[in-house]
């Protein structure tokens, strides 16, 4: 890429790649995670799902334990940590993707931890590679300061138009 410097200001000969990059600081700007679950689903019935960029590879994305989460044994039920996770992963490839539709190939996980009522519960995800067709990436959920699970997983870039809808979730 070729940079020119005219009056203190970088301009860039490349100027799609200056307006993506400008668009990614804009969108990165704020600190403060949004709901994701906009739509009628399983993640907004349970829910929802909080999130944010952190930078153009990581991504954080949390919610509030409730009751409706827990399994018999009064902590929060590994297949919703499991739906949790693939919200929060799939929605790092969706953004990494530039807003492609993405879906979960392979999620590979592991409970490590637990959780219970009122219990935060953070996700932090790094993507770890991303082809023409395919994002690769890494996530563990937290809680209290402890890592609760871990997740690896392929997300498949669909070739359609980037949906208006927006993530799922």
């Amino acid at each position: 890429m070729f940079f020119t410097n005219v009056s203190g200001i970088l301009l860039c000969n490349n100027i799609y790649n200056f307006i993506n990059f400008n668009f990614f600081i804009i969108r990165n700007m704020s600190n403060e995670f949004k709901q994701i679950s906009l739509k009628s689903g399983f993640m907004k019935h349970n829910g929802g799902v909080l999130f944010r960029d952190v930078s153009k590879t990581e991504f954080e994305f949390k919610t509030t334990i409730n009751e409706n989460h827990l399994n018999a044994a009064g902590i929060t039920h590994g297949g919703y940590l499991a739906a949790l996770i693939d919200a929060g992963c799939g929605t790092s490839a969706h953004r990494t993707a530039e807003d492609s539709p993405c879906v979960t190939i392979s999620l590979d996980l592991k409970f490590i931890g637990k959780s219970k009522v009122g219990d935060e519960i953070l996700g932090k995800t790094k993507i770890l590679k991303k082809t023409k067709s395919l994002v690769f990436l890494f996530c563990e959920l937290s809680c209290n300061n402890n890592i609760i699970a871990s997740a690896s997983g392929i997300w498949k870039i669909l070739k359609i138009k980037p949906s208006k809808l927006g993530p799922g979730g």
